[in-house]
């Protein structure tokens, strides 16, 4: 049977659950909607929205008060405070200011308020369209127990796990054993990589359980979990379905989405490459036998675990909401999947049967976050000080809900911006990728750009290699530390003494004697060349360079370490709104994009970024507390954050590797450990309170020894 002719079979089903279906007699037009949402999906959502004609509301909590959303959108409302659940989490405080501003919809996103099943119940009492599916879908697919009973009873595979109600400690651990090493806890509500946690072995499970339980009960107000069989290396591959109110049910081919860290999404593709046209159609028939299980209107997706060796293929949740990724179908199928979501919460049939649907060419979609790869991925909040990126087009799209000057904050998710490109083939998309990513400089907070770009360029990947432990296959390759080129450190040096040229330019111009040599004759030395020695801190290590000023034009430089000098000369300038240097040495041509600061050069190159500051002393660079204790003295909070738990008290005695205490920032928990064996001295942190990166929370003393005690004299 042909994909066409299984789509002909798919695009009607009876669903299993009646619904209130809306036919042309009840239509509802949506004049004005409320985003319950912020940042990205909020300015993407108005922006088909407006397309449409449809007005905008936006909330917003303190923190995005000057948000991008809000400015975009026509009217807006403050909900509360940063934390979420004082703001984008308050179900009645945002059904009042949809029916006070006279919206006929609330969309939800994605995240936050998307899949709560008592909002969208609200929101229909309360006569208010909710953009989504009808609450007893999003009820039975957020419970991951009943989603999987329900999947295996209309024959979509499932995989071998324990989704009861007997949440015990015995039990949870019996029914590991029986599934077998290593196995998957995850929580019932939820998703996102929230409450989830992988015990390799059962010495490990007790505190994997406590950890996935105790964020579950944080992020989704409930600790049960279910267990599964972790599969080592699976491919994670998705399906987008559309379902309507008059019982048409569609699928809109698959995404890839295997290349994670922390369980969360780092880059996805459509479609997933090196799949048979068989096995890319029996996926898509699953999907649509999924989403008619649960009589489901709107967009959803639903999510498999592929072998990557077998390719059998089972089920693993429903995402009951617009995902993240939704821009790569949109991009292989032509289709504005915002617009379906109003057209069809209005009550209108499908825009598209499933014979009319077809896949077109190749699409990428990065996600670029506040992070720091090497720090194990660590999320990050902090200034967008310079935010320049690629220039949009019908094959590129930059999706975000920040600029240049706004904030990552700690009480969000960590991502700035979505990055999608379209190409005829995976080749041309990919190439196009890695360009687009190069164009993406961001100073002010570290970021996963130049992660990404490697990522592209890993032969694995580009052969469609991929799995969900890929990254962790080629940490070496993917996260190894790289010094900086001798090329990339002479543009560094180039670009110091080209600007301190222009700057005396710019003081001459605005001094009363625009011709003194002191300010036109820099370099310049009457019986000698100036030699100068550069030293910069890029990364990990420290880089030197030596100049020597020639008599005319340009420099001779050489790098530490290197055997010869080179002829260098170039140009420092202003081109499409960045700066741009132009470096000529050995015979070619180099460019560059850069961003000065009082105390960095950023370098922008087509093969990544590089940041050279001035060393700090060493006196400054300890980490030092108000008492003078350093390095394996002290526990520092390794993010900005808020603290969720503290496990000590002033004189317990821990050893190394014990948990100290829990800090929340970007929807997720973190725990930091002792350094070392030693007594609690001091504790400078309390429950609730936010603290900053490398805030002093915790010091140690050796047991027994009283602070300020003087050892006896041997």
């Amino acid at each position: 049977m042909t994909l066409k002719s299984r789509g002909k079979l798919l695009s009607k089903c009876v669903f299993l659950q009646t619904q209130p279906w809306r036919s042309a007699s009840n239509y509802v037009q949506i004049r004005k909607v409320l985003v319950a949402n912020r940042g990205e999906i909020a300015c993407r959502v108005m922006r088909t929205a407006k397309k449409l004609g449809i007005q905008t509301v936006a909330v917003y909590s303190d923190a995005d008060t000057s948000a991008a959303h809000v400015e975009m959108a026509d009217e807006a409302y403050n909900i509360g405070l940063p934390p979420s659940q004082e703001s984008y989490l308050r179900r009645e405080k945002i059904i009042d200011i949809a029916k006070c501003s006279g919206c006929q919809a609330i969309h939800p996103g994605y995240g936050f308020l998307s899949e709560n099943t008592e909002f969208a119940e609200l929101c229909h009492k309360s006569d208010i369209i909710f953009v989504g599916p009808p609450a007893n879908a999003i009820r039975d697919m957020g419970i991951k127990s009943a989603s999987k009973s329900i999947m295996s009873a209309a024959g979509v595979p499932v995989i071998e796990g324990y989704h009861g109600d007997d949440q015990s400690m015995a039990k949870l651990k019996q029914e590991a054993e029986n599934i077998g090493f290593p196995v998957m806890i995850k929580a019932v509500l939820g998703g996102g990589g929230k409450g989830m946690r992988v015990a390799f072995t059962a010495s490990e499970f007790e505190s994997q359980l406590e950890l996935a339980r105790h964020e579950a009960l944080k992020s989704f107000a409930d600790q049960a979990v279910l267990l599964e069989k972790f599969v080592v290396e699976p491919r994670h591959v998705e399906v987008q379905i559309f379902g309507d109110h008059h019982g048409n049910c569609v699928h809109l081919f698959e995404r890839d989405c295997s290349v994670q860290r922390r369980h969360q999404k780092i880059i996805e593709e459509a479609p997933a490459p090196n799949l048979s046209e068989s096995l890319r159609a029996e996926l898509g028939e699953s999907a649509v036998k999924a989403a008619c299980a649960v009589g489901y209107v709107g967009a959803g997706t639903v999510e498999f675990i592929l072998d990557r060796h077998s390719h059998t293929f089972h089920f693993m949740e429903m995402n009951t909401r617009l995902q993240v990724e939704h821009a790569v179908t949109e991009m292989v199928t032509n289709t504005d999947l915002v617009e379906w979501q109003f057209r069809v919460a209005a009550g209108e049939k499908l825009p598209l049967t499933q014979e009319e649907i077809y896949l077109r060419g190749h699409a990428f979609e990065a996600r670029i976050y506040a992070e720091s790869p090497s720090n194990n991925f660590m999320p990050l909040a902090g200034p967008l000080h310079y935010l320049a990126t690629p220039v949009p087009s019908a094959d590129v799209r930059v999706e975000t809900g920040v600029r240049q000057g706004d904030e990552v904050s700690v009480y969000y998710d960590p991502m700035i911006a979505k990055l999608i490109v379209w190409g005829k083939d995976r080749t041309d998309a990919l190439i196009k990728m890695r360009t687009q990513l190069a164009d993406y400089n961001i100073v002010g907070v570290d970021t996963n750009v130049d992660f990404l770009l490697d990522l592209c360029k890993h032969s694995e990947f580009i052969s469609g290699n991929v799995h969900t432990n890929f990254i962790e296959h080629h940490r070496s390759e993917l996260l190894g530390h790289k010094s900086p080129p001798d090329h990339i450190v002479i543009q560094a040096v180039l670009v110091v003494v080209l600007n301190e040229q222009l700057e005396a330019q710019k003081a001459a111009s605005a001094s009363q004697d625009p011709f003194s040599p002191f300010f036109s004759e820099i370099g310049m030395r009457l019986n000698h060349l100036l030699v100068r020695d550069f030293s910069f801190r890029c990364g990990k290590e420290v880089v030197t360079a030596q100049v020597t000023y020639k008599k005319r034009e340009g420099f001779l430089v050489r790098v530490s370490g290197a055997e010869e000098q080179l002829d260098v000369s170039g140009t420092l300038s202003m081109s499409n709104n960045r700066l741009e240097l132009i470096c000529h040495m050995d015979k070619k041509v180099v460019k560059s994009h850069v961003v000065i600061t009082p105390t960095d050069v950023h370098l922008f190159t087509r093969d990544g970024s590089y940041q050279f500051s001035l060393p700090v002393p060493k006196f400054k660079s300890a980490e030092i507390d108000d008492a003078g204790a350093t390095g394996g003295d002290v526990a520092v909070a390794p993010m900005p954050g808020v603290v969720e738990k503290v496990y000590v008290k002033l004189g317990d005695v821990v050893k190394a590797g014990d948990p100290l205490f829990i800090i929340t920032a970007m929807k997720m928990e973190y725990v930091i450990h002792a350094p070392r064996d030693g007594q609690i001295e001091k504790i400078n942190c309390s429950v609730g309170e936010n603290v900053s990166k490398n805030a002093v929370m915790v010091k140690l003393r050796e047991e027994g020894k009283d602070r300020g005690e003087v050892p006896n004299a041997v």
